[in-house]
C-alpha cells in the first residue's frame, strides 16, 4: 500500500446471526478496497462479532447462488491484506475471549481506534 493512498475502515455492527444475506456485503467491499491498493481494516462489533467466531465458519453468507461460507470470505479478505478485528467489548459481553475467534482474525480492536482512524484525512470510513 502506498501511504499517500490512504485506507478504508469498516465498522460492521448491524449484520448479526439472522442477517446472513446482508453480512456478505462488508466482506465484498473490503476486498474491492484492497484490490484498489487501499489499506483496509474491518472492526466487527455488537452482534456482528458472531461472524468471527470459529464455530460459525461453515455458515453461509450472501443470497441466492452467491452464498459462500464465512471462512471463505474471511480467508479472501485476509489473503488480500485486510486487517480483521473483533471488538473486545462485544466478545466480553458474550463471555468469550480471543480463543473463540477464527484464525483469520488479526486481533482485538475497539471504537476508540476506529474513530481515531477516521481522523486521519487519508482514511475513509463505512459502517454496515
Amino acid at each position: 500500500m502506498t501511504p499517500a493512498r490512504g485506507g478504508l475502515a469498516l465498522m460492521v455492527w448491524s449484520c448479526g446471526p439472522g442477517d446472513a444475506e446482508r453480512a456478505a456485503t462488508p466482506f465484498v467491499v473490503a476486498q474491492a478496497a484492497a484490490a484498489l491498493d487501499l489499506e483496509v481494516e474491518m472492526l466487527f462489533t455488537a452482534r456482528s462479532v458472531h461472524w468471527l467466531l470459529a464455530a460459525q465458519q461453515g455458515t453461509k453468507l450472501g443470497f441466492g447462488s452467491e452464498q459462500l461460507p464465512v471462512r471463505d470470505y474471511l480467508q479472501a479478505c485476509a489473503d488480500a491484506g485486510v486487517r480483521i478485528l473483533a471488538c473486545s467489548q462485544a466478545l466480553a459481553a458474550r463471555g468469550l475471549g480471543r480463543d473463540a475467534l477464527a484464525s483469520q482474525c488479526a486481533g482485538l480492536g475497539g471504537t476508540v481506534a476506529f474513530v481515531e482512524r477516521t481522523q486521519d484525512p487519508r482514511w475513509r470510513a463505512l459502517v454496515f
